[in-house]
């Protein structure tokens, strides 16, 4: 009799087995009056260093010392279910079976927290709870006082907690390649745990997971202009298909790609290159090839100073107009900026303000009376040269003045100012001009209204008389005694009655010119038109007798002639009938 437990190793090097074993298989309790227990081949000289309970009367192996033998292979010891696939954390039944004649106690060794769930001769049921790892599962049993082996591997698997798509860069230049990384949490086997790479719901790629936690799993991809505003996404799938199980898939959250492509030249701006202090002057800046314009943004600054500039996007190109004015003079610093994505480009231009005052033209008298001296004055700022009708002034600063009496030539006459002012190596131009009016009376102009005018009655004629003067004059002619007045510068009607003296006026606030204009209406007479008649009658008649006496005589000399072919001595004779008959005779 044994008087205390302990824990053995059974041990085998059998050759049925490829591994070598040694398992503590439980402890022996030698029973008072058990004559068949015999004491093991291997025994422990103290205190086993572990301590296992078990109610099992013969549970000493001689395995370390002995072999299975021949007898001992031609039994198994099955363990069930074969290579189970189990859900992580959930229980599961192994059953070991030994188809011996006269089976021993059978044992399962696990680390696994287990207890025994059924059992009966040949076989033993055991509950493992709370199964978190792949493991080997080992049934030893005896059979015949040789020991014999089975084994089961557990397969662990597991849904990953979740699957994520990395965060996307904000903006993604077209063509460079971008990595995408899907983040796996969990997940078991990893052996069949896989990553697809989706664009919407188009497979972009897929690759196995690795044992790191959580696995990081790379995908590279060139991003294209119809990839802008695309969702991209990371799928997991654990294919436990070949265990008899089904293809689980889990999909993270979508992310959207933002692709952008710039031209590497610069902005256009366009502006004038020199700017007067004080006016608004317009400037424009665009680039194009951007991709998507309308995600651009575009800047326009003068010096320090934003410029409130109007945007259009319109295809791929961008433009901003704005109208900007300059206080201060000297060289300004204008910059355009244009941006999108996390690239920009821009242009920086120079320009100059300058102050360019005038040129005023003045006219002491711009309505002169004929007679009254006239000054002409024309001025400008500093540093502008001026000259008064090709006249210049005597230096840059100084004016221009000319001097003059007023006549009647003078009225309407336009003076003419030119100043030009050097900026930055070039001459800038600017030209005002003013008209004279001078104040002098009407005169008639005798040249384009004839003294004496001879017309025939009911003919259509125009009185051609002009008055000049400032202000401009009222020209009339009436009949002397009838007052009777007759249209000028207008077509009319002369009738008989027209005849006589009239007197003409040109009168306005400066005075009145007159001239006397005599008008002869000759009547029509009818004798004479009745003898012109009766000539062209009598040239008429005379004209259509002489066209018949020249067709009668064309006509007669178109008469046919034969040839008398009997004597040669006769004349010609006309065909006539009366010729005919004579010579039947």
């Amino acid at each position: 009799m044994w008087p205390l437990d302990f824990c053995i190793l059974s041990c085998s090097d059998s050759s049925s087995f490829p591994w070598r074993s040694c398992l503590f298989t439980g402890a022996r309790r030698f029973i008072k009056g058990t004559s068949s227990s015999r004491p093991a081949t291997m025994m422990p000289s103290g205190p086993p260093p572990r301590v296992c309970w078990t109610s099992v009367v013969f549970l000493l192996l001689a395995c370390c010392l002995l072999s299975t033998g021949a007898q001992g292979q031609m039994y198994q010891l099955r363990v069930e279910p074969k290579d189970p696939v189990v859900p992580f954390g959930k229980p599961l039944v192994v059953n070991c079976s030994l188809d011996c004649p006269s089976p021993g106690l059978i044992f399962l060794e696990t680390a696994l927290s287990k207890e025994t769930h059924s059992s009966g001769l040949g076989w033993a049921a055991f509950r493992l709870t709370n199964v978190t790892g792949d493991m080997e599962l080992l049934c030893s049993g005896l059979c015949n006082e040789l020991q014999v082996v089975g084994s089961s591997n557990i397969t662990v698997y597991g849904f990953p907690e979740r699957v994520e798509l990395a965060p996307l860069p904000l903006w993604q230049p077209v063509g460079e390649q971008l990595n995408l990384s899907c983040l796996v949490f969990g997940g078991a086997p990893r052996d069949h745990l896989t990553v697809v790479l989706l664009r919407w719901e188009e497979e972009l790629g897929r690759q196995p997971v690795g044992k790191e936690e959580p696995a990081k799993v790379t995908f590279m991809v060139q991003p294209r202009r119809e990839d802008h505003g695309t969702n991209f996404s990371c799928r997991s799938e654990l294919d436990l298909r070949s265990q008899g199980l089904e293809l689980f898939q889990n999909t993270s959250g979508p992310r959207k790609l933002r692709t952008f492509a710039m031209p590497k030249t610069p902005p256009r701006l366009v502006f004038p290159p020199f700017w007067e202090m004080e006016t608004s002057w317009p400037v424009n800046c665009s680039l194009s090839g951007l991709f998507p314009a309308s995600e651009a943004h575009i800047h326009l600054a003068l010096g320090n100073q934003m410029l409130n500039a109007t945007v259009v996007s319109q295809a791929d190109t961008l433009t901003a107009s704005a109208t900007a004015k300059i206080e201060q003079e000297g060289t300004q610093e204008i910059v355009c900026n244009v941006i999108l994505g996390v690239e920009n480009r821009e242009t920086r231009e120079k320009l100059v303000a300058y102050s360019f005052q005038g040129p005023n033209l003045n006219l002491s008298e711009p309505n002169a009376a004929e007679g009254t001296p006239v000054t002409v004055t024309c001025a400008a700022g500093p540093r502008v040269q001026v000259m008064l009708d090709g006249v210049p002034a005597a230096g840059p600063g100084q004016p221009a003045q000319l001097q003059l009496k007023a006549t009647e030539t003078d009225d309407k006459r336009t003076f003419f100012c030119n100043a030009t002012l050097e900026v930055d190596g070039v001459t800038l131009h600017r030209n005002r001009s003013v008209q004279l009016r001078v104040l002098y009376g009407p005169t008639i102009d005798r040249a384009k209204c004839p003294q004496r005018l001879m017309w025939k009655e009911k003919t259509m004629h125009i009185l051609q008389c002009q008055a000049r003067g400032n202000p401009n004059p009222q020209l009339q002619c009436l009949r002397e005694g009838s007052k009777f007045k007759v249209p000028v510068g207008i077509p009319f009607l002369v009738l008989l009655n027209y005849s006589g003296t009239y007197s003409c006026q040109a009168a306005s606030s400066r005075g009145m010119d007159k001239m006397l204009v005599m008008m002869d209406v000759q009547g029509r007479n009818p004798a004479t038109v009745n003898i012109a008649l009766g000539v062209l009658a009598i040239l008429g008649l005379v004209t259509l007798a002489a066209a018949s006496v020249y067709v009668f005589r064309v006509q007669r000399q178109h008469d046919i002639y034969h040839l008398r072919p009997r004597s040669t001595r006769w004349p010609l004779t006309s065909t006539q009938p009366v010729t005919v008959a004579e010579e039947l005779s």
